[in-house]
Formats: C-alpha cells, sequence, structure tokens
C-alpha cells in the first residue's frame, strides 16, 4: 500500500538531512591522536546523558541524542579502538591508551533534533561521521611528495645536537664516494644506522625526522623499500649525478627513494587525505618548550612542511564529486590541563605564532580556521595554593612515576621565544596520569569547544 503523501515527504527530507563527514585528526607522534580520537567518541556516545558539553549548542539545547558506532566501510582496515582506550583509562591506576602503531577507522552515526522544525524539518536527523586513526611517524613522509631525491638529501642538513646523535651513521656515509658500485649489504647496514639515529632523535624531542617508517615500519620491517637514507653534503651537480650508472650508490637510494615515494606515501596521501572534510591539527607544543630551543624550533619546522601537504580550499558540488578538499580546520594545543588555567591563553597565542605562516596562508584562502588549546582526557585539577599571603594557581595530579604532587609548572610565553628567553626560562611541565574515570563520560577541558567548531555546523 502506498504511503501517505505527508510521510513520504516527510522520509525523504530525512534522507536529505542524512550529512556525511569525514574527520581528519592529524597530529605528530606523542601529540595525543589517540587520546583525542577516545574522549571524542566518548562525548558524543554520552552527549545528553554525563558529557559536559556546554559549548556545544546542539548539545546544551538538549538536541544532540547521542551516538552510536557503525560497521565502517573499509572491511580491510581494523577498528580504532575504543574498548581497549576506555578499558586503559579506567584500570587501576589509570593508563594513557595505547599509542597508535598501524591505521584505523571508526564510524558513528550522530542523531540530533534540527533546531528549527516545521513542515518540511525532520524530527530527527542524522550525520555520519567517520573517523581515522594512523601513526604520526607515517605523516611526517607527507613532504616527501614535494622533493626529488637530490632535494631531499639537500634539505636534511642537521644541526650540531642533532647531528651527534648520528654520529656512527655520518662517520660511515661520509666515506661513500656516490658514484661507486653500491654494495646491498653495506646500504643495508648503513641504512639500519640512520633509523637507529631517528629512533634516538625522537627520544631526544626531535620531530621532523624523515622517512617516517624508519621509527615505525609496521608490514615494510626488513623490506628493501627501507633501505635507503639521505647523502650529505652532495659536491656534484644534480646533472651529473643523475646521470650515473643504475648500479652505483646514488642510482642506488635514489631509485628506492621514488619507490617508497610512489608506492608506500602517495597511496597513504592518496587513499586517505585526499577525502577529508574537516581536520584538527594536534600540537604538542609544552612538551616542545620543554625539550629545548632546537627541539622547538625543529617542531616548528615539520608543521610548516606538514601543512603545505594538505589540500585546504571551500566546497562546491564539483569540488566535492571530483577534488575533495578541507573546507575548515581547527589547531588545538594539547595538554592543556599540564599548565594553570591562567596560561591557556598563552599557549594558545604561542600556538599562532609557531604557526604564523601556514595560517596565513589559510585565512588569505578565507579558509575557516580556528586554534584553540584543549585536554582530551583531564589529567590534573586546577587549584589555588597560599604562599606568602599571595593565592598562587597550581596543578593537583600524579606522575607516570606514581608521585602525588602539587605544583605551578611555570609561565608559557605568548610569542616565539628569543634566544634570551631559553637561558632564564624556569617552567617544567611533568608528564601526568590521567585522572581516575568516575563517570561514563571523560573529563575534559575544551573538547566541546573543539567538536562545535569541527561539527557543529552540521547539527543545526
Amino acid at each position: 500500500m502506498r504511503q501517505p503523501l505527508s510521510r513520504e515527504l516527510s522520509n525523504l527530507l530525512e534522507r536529505g538531512r542524512d550529512r556525511q563527514l569525514r574527520l581528519a585528526v592529524t597530529g605528530l607522534s606523542q601529540a595525543g591522536k589517540t587520546a583525542f580520537l577516545t574522549s571524542l567518541v566518548n562525548q558524543l556516545r554520552h552527549a545528553g546523558v554525563e558529557a559536559q558539553l556546554d559549548l556545544l549548542p546542539a548539545a546544551r539545547e538538549g538536541r544532540l541524542l547521542g551516538a552510536q558506532r557503525l560497521n565502517q566501510p573499509d572491511l580491510g582496515i581494523p577498528r580504532f579502538p575504543y574498548d581497549p582506550g576506555m578499558a586503559a583509562l579506567r584500570d587501576t591506576p589509570p593508563r594513557w591508551p595505547e599509542p597508535t602503531r598501524g591505521i584505523s577507522e571508526l564510524r558513528l552515526q550522530l542523531r540530533y533534533r534540527p533546531a528549527q522544525q516545521g513542515w518540511f524539518t525532520p524530527d530527527i536527523a542524522h550525520v555520519t561521521l567517520d573517523l581515522f586513526d594512523y601513526p604520526g611517524e607515517w605523516l611526517l613522509d607527507l613532504p616527501l611528495l614535494q622533493h626529488t631525491f637530490y632535494s631531499w638529501c639537500q634539505s636534511q642538513q642537521a644541526g650540531a645536537h642533532r647531528q651527534a646523535l648520528f654520529s656512527e651513521w655520518l662517520a660511515e656515509v661520509e666515506r661513500l664516494d656516490p658514484a661507486a658500485e653500491a654494495d646491498e649489504a653495506k646500504l643495508a647496514a648503513l641504512a639500519d644506522a640512520y633509523a637507529k639515529g631517528l629512533r634516538r632523535a625522537k627520544q631526544a624531542g626531535f620531530s621532523d625526522l624523515q622517512p617516517g617508517r624508519f621509527l615505525l615500519p609496521g608490514e615494510l620491517d626488513g623490506a628493501p623499500v627501507l633501505q635507503f637514507f639521505p647523502l650529505p653534503e652532495l659536491k656534484a651537480p644534480k646533472e651529473t649525478l643523475e646521470a650515473l650508472p643504475d648500479t652505483s650508490i646514488y642510482a642506488t637510494l635514489a631509485a628506492r627513494f621514488r619507490y617508497y615515494q610512489q608506492q608506500v606515501v602517495r597511496p597513504f596521501y592518496r587513499d586517505h587525505f585526499r577525502r577529508f572534510d574537516r581536520q584538527i591539527v594536534l600540537v604538542d607544543v609544552l612538551g616542545a618548550l620543554n625539550a629545548g630551543p632546537e627541539r622547538f624550533e625543529d617542531l616548528s619546522s615539520a608543521l610548516r612542511q606538514l601543512m603545505q601537504s594538505f589540500d585546504y580550499g571551500k566546497r562546491s558540488l564539483l569540488t566535492r564529486l571530483f577534488a575533495p578538499k578541507i573546507d575548515r580546520l581547527a589547531i588545538a594545543a594539547t595538554k592543556a590541563d599540564h599548565v594553570t588555567p591562567d596560561q591557556h591563553g598563552n599557549v594558545v597565542q604561542l600556538l599562532e605564532a609557531l604557526l604564523a605562516e601556514p595560517l596565513k596562508d589559510l585565512r588569505f584562502a578565507d579558509i575557516p580556521v580556528k586554534a584553540l588549546s584543549l585536554a582530551a582526557i583531564r589529567a590534573t585539577d586546577a587549584r589555588e595554593i597560599l604562599h606568602e599571603g599571595k593565592r598562587t594557581p597550581a596543578l593537583k595530579g600524579t606522575t607516570l612515576e606514581g608521585e602525588d604532587v602539587l605544583v605551578y609548572p611555570g609561565d608559557v610565553p605568548n610569542r616565539l621565544p628569543k634566544p634570551d628567553f631559553w637561558q632564564q626560562q624556569g617552567f617544567d611541565f611533568p608528564s601526568f596520569r590521567p585522572m581516575p574515570v568516575d563517570s561514563e563520560a571523560l573529563s575534559h577541558i575544551r573538547m566541546d569547544a573543539a567538536i562545535d567548531w569541527l561539527i557543529g555546523d552540521k547539527l543545526i
């Protein structure tokens, strides 16, 4: 029997209100992607129940009904480990979710009541939200798509502190003649030494580390595609080097670089990043400040290169069908709970200064962009202490080693530090355990603001 016209029209309009959104959560290793995604899913699933989302109008007005996990479209990719992450947070003592070691996805369906009700508005509308997680180490490789092997070698000239971490590799590679015939065993040994240097540099707090798969090779562990490295201080012209025989050291390394670029990096970019609608870039500004001037500048360099790897621009029907672009961007300084609330404004200003050039380009292109500080999962409580008759802000938390502390970590500069700043800075941002989970919804700082900016316009 044919449905009444009004019901058919309502069903048609409801289907028209269904929306699909793909969100890229971007950040280098240890920026907090896994924590952010775990919290994002948790907040949306408990919206309207226990989640504190006052800065998200759809939740504040009681229109956001919650979210459910759906089967993801690509059955060949693992599901994002939300449940293991929550289990770690509820453990005794609580633990941070395990870092990402491979690609994973999660699809959510959000249900909400439209803000305006009328004849042509369904009672309930839906948004399908696709989330994508991946190792931050792999993200470092996207800028390689802009390079030839020669230009990549030129870009890998390191400072003195970083060179010291590669001393064993440098001592051997500086003896190489690019024109000499390649020795497979020798190249493999040098590539392994280079990978060890990258791992030491990561442990020392450096961020701009390529190739990223050397840090987390996954299924490529031991494959010849990972047996290459840059040749420092090339003295011969590019044309001379590129005319060398295919069996030469230079030609062999260049061929492996091109294979890595075309068969590893490009598919990763093509299959995942080119299809995103919205993006949030997570930045561990406080960790870089803690690590010192060279690490801070290294983070700035890595982020500048990374931002050039994404395709930003406003959407139209044609671009959606043929050339999707990211049409709204957030940049967020993570671990806001590692400083006292009075320093949050400085953290945002420092983040904007760190990304000043990419932000200028985005704003010139009229791309909506928002900077904020957040803590996806709180690890501290803000307190005050009375010292010499004055009230001073402080943080109460438990360190990773299990020590309960009450500390004032220090002041955060609101602009890029000058050389003399590093001689007199007095901050120390310790690492904390997550706070014990005493409700279904995780405690956070400004996750609601981030959610509103990224998807709030789809919940009207």
